[in-house]
């Protein structure tokens, strides 16, 4: 890893600290939630962890975190919110801990790149391309991803599940499909915190692989039913209410965008450029993902049953983050002032 982490758990309560890495415009960095009990113990404190992180390496130097706390916690319990690897790929280094995610979350599994795989693809990947640049970009800078093979969930289910952490209320309610196949969030209904997973982005352009649109709108919806005080996104900084409601509002605007778009027969890429070219957040990092999310709902809007592939809908958005490099490019800075034509 050649980039710094944080070198401190964030308190959002007494019993609740957040692991918050610097996601702002990355792939990758997704915030992680300790949960510690209420009662005093006679040995460490039994803990929940919400998400593991992307490597062995940060999955280690959040442990190394977690053992400095007062009472060193001990993690018995790992939530994770869905399949995604930066929210994941930890989990094998919780041997003792049951992992808990939704039943429908293994069907993302499914089409989730494996860590050695993932791997694979960044070490391979050709920096004279369009993609290989983008891959090598945003995830070369995570070294090995340190296991060779995931750490699934022990412990499924559907709908709703209340734990019971050392006196910590904790429930879990599915909200998927919406990021992935299998989402849930968490709900800490005592301290007025949900952990959102990666149905919320704080001031990144989203990306979504199940969908449709209206789906993740309605997932936003759930998290702001529950009252909370404090809203932990998959990536970037804690939110209020009031920004999850800005992001929920955005994703009904674009879908309205998309499905303008759809009836009018606007070809895919073309409809793509126009949606980022009109970017109604130009603070937000990594536009590019815009050009997912349409992708995403097309194939909802066209009723396709095929898995989507996760690598293509990467190398379709890293078109067009290599056009806006290029057309940001002068010829006084000796880098090459063109386009690229992206295709999905």
């Amino acid at each position: 890893m050649n980039f710094p982490l944080p070198h401190e758990l964030r308190a959002l309560t007494p019993n609740i600290h957040a692991w918050l890495p610097d996601g702002h415009a990355t792939w990758g960095l997704a915030n992680c939630v300790l949960v510690t009990g209420r009662r005093g113990t006679d040995g460490p404190a039994t803990a929940l962890l919400v998400d593991t992180p992307y490597t062995a390496g940060m999955t280690r130097h959040l442990q190394d975190l977690v053992a400095g706390l007062p009472g060193a916690p001990v993690v018995r319990t790992v939530v994770n919110t869905h399949g995604n690897g930066d929210h994941s790929y930890g989990n094998g280094l919780f041997p003792g801990a049951e992992i808990i995610a939704t039943e429908a979350n293994g069907e993302h599994l499914c089409a989730e790149p494996e860590p050695a795989v993932l791997a694979g693809l960044v070490a391979a990947a050709d920096p004279a391309t369009v993609l290989g640049a983008y891959m090598k970009r945003h995830f070369a800078r995570y070294g090995d991803f340190g296991v060779t093979s995931p750490t699934h969930p022990t412990r499924t289910f559907s709908g709703e599940l209340d734990l019971d952490v050392g006196g910590s209320a904790v429930r879990l309610i599915e909200v998927g499909p919406a990021h992935t196949a299998g989402d849930l969030i968490v709900h800490l209904p005592e301290e007025g915190v949900v952990c959102a997973g990666d149905v919320v982005f704080h001031e990144d352009h989203p990306v979504h692989w199940a969908g449709p649109l209206e789906s993740v709108h309605r997932a936003c919806e759930r998290i702001l039913a529950c009252g909370p005080r404090i809203v932990v996104p998959g990536h970037g900084l804690v939110m209020t209410p009031q920004e999850v409601r800005v992001y929920a509002d955005y994703l009904l605007d674009l879908r309205e965008a998309i499905h303008r778009g759809h009836a009018a027969g606007r070809p895919l890429p073309v409809l793509a450029a126009e949606l980022i070219a009109a970017d109604p957040h130009p603070r937000w990092g990594l536009t590019e993902r815009m050009a997912i999310l349409a992708a995403v709902e097309y194939r909802a809007l066209d009723g396709a049953q095929d898995r989507a592939d996760l690598v293509a809908l990467v190398g379709f958005a890293a078109g067009f983050a290599a056009r806006e490099s290029a057309e940001e490019s002068t010829p006084e800075s000796g880098e090459p002032a063109g386009s690229v034509t992206a295709g999905g």
